[in-house]
């Protein structure tokens, strides 16, 4: 996808498309968040398909570049079937080969997790002073659209001011989101600015969990610093595929917090820093390796 990829957030959380409430998170550790198959898949879709236009990519060819990130075979085909039935990729039979190409569902995931990186990015310092609230009210049985509405939210930068109120910073556009959910007529939506009675930066820090934020960015930072200089070296493909989907784990819970109102040594713009100049090195080895290695078909 050139210097401009993206891939799923980490635990099978997509942008725009629902998680599986079944599907624990995963913990932080030392060494980064553990790269699930769905989110490197879809790593690999942004990077190596998306610019190219109406691509299918065979089969072996997906195995062979996420071998190179620790996921097996076996992994890899679970994957695509699953993706598949998700409404994610599509399938196609050459001959005795298949082949799997983007479906529009999935190019507007991708469209999205690349708004959020490179034209958002992950400092706000543009913040205009305003706010989106989102009231909601559910039956008590809604439990899936409860958990559904709460994780594309999370995605869009809201978080709980009180459990059935939610505040974004910003002019944020859910009406989309909660439309597709079928819950319209369960949420109402105001765009408002907040009175100077109010403790703004209080108010973020009962809001968000602005430890496991920074923590996130950290992490990310220090483990990635270290491959600066060599980030394209034997393997630019799987190297590229790991840090697009880390960094979006990383963005994952940050609402993208108003710069003036967060600590000033706020880690996100090291770490963002740190993520370009790694996107920047593997850009143009992980692309030439990828049309050397990669199997592809007109999708029809």
């Amino acid at each position: 996808m050139g210097g401009r990829t993206l891939t799923t957030v980490e635990d099978d959380v997509i942008p725009g498309i629902p998680d599986t409430p079944d599907t624990p998170d995963t913990p932080d550790s030392s060494d980064g968040p553990q790269q699930r198959p769905q989110s490197l898949m879809l790593a690999f879709f942004g990077n190596h398909v998306l610019d190219e236009g109406d691509l299918c990519v065979y089969s072996g060819s997906i195995i062979d570049v996420l071998g190179r990130v620790g996921v097996g075979e076996q992994a890899v085909r679970s994957t695509l079937t699953r993706m598949v039935n998700r409404g994610l990729l599509r399938r196609q039979r050459e001959g005795r080969r298949m082949y799997f190409g983007l479906t529009p569902q999935a190019k507007r995931v991708l469209e999205d997790g690349r708004v959020r990186i490179w034209q958002q990015g992950a400092v706000n310092d543009d913040w205009d002073g305003s706010w989106t609230l989102l009231g909601f009210s559910l039956p008590d049985s809604w439990k899936r659209q409860r958990h559904d509405l709460r994780s594309r939210l999370t995605w869009s930068g809201f978080g709980a001011l009180y459990s059935g109120l939610w505040i974004a910073p910003g002019n944020v556009d859910v009406s989309a989101t909660v439309a597709e959910l079928g819950l319209s007529a369960h949420v109402k939506i105001f765009h408002a600015r907040a009175d100077q009675a109010t403790d703004i930066e209080l108010m973020i820090r009962d809001t968000w969990d602005l430890g496991s934020v920074a923590a996130r960015y950290v992490t990310f930072d220090k483990r990635w610093t270290a491959h600066l200089g060599a980030a394209a070296g034997d393997d630019p493909i799987g190297t590229r595929l790991r840090l697009v989907s880390e960094w979006l784990w990383t963005i994952r819970t940050d609402p993208r917090l108003p710069a003036r109102h967060l600590p000033p040594d706020w880690p996100a713009r090291s770490a963002q820093q740190t993520f370009r100049r790694v996107a920047e090195q593997t850009e143009a080895p992980a692309r030439q390796l990828g049309r050397d290695l990669l199997q592809t078909a007109p999708l029809r």
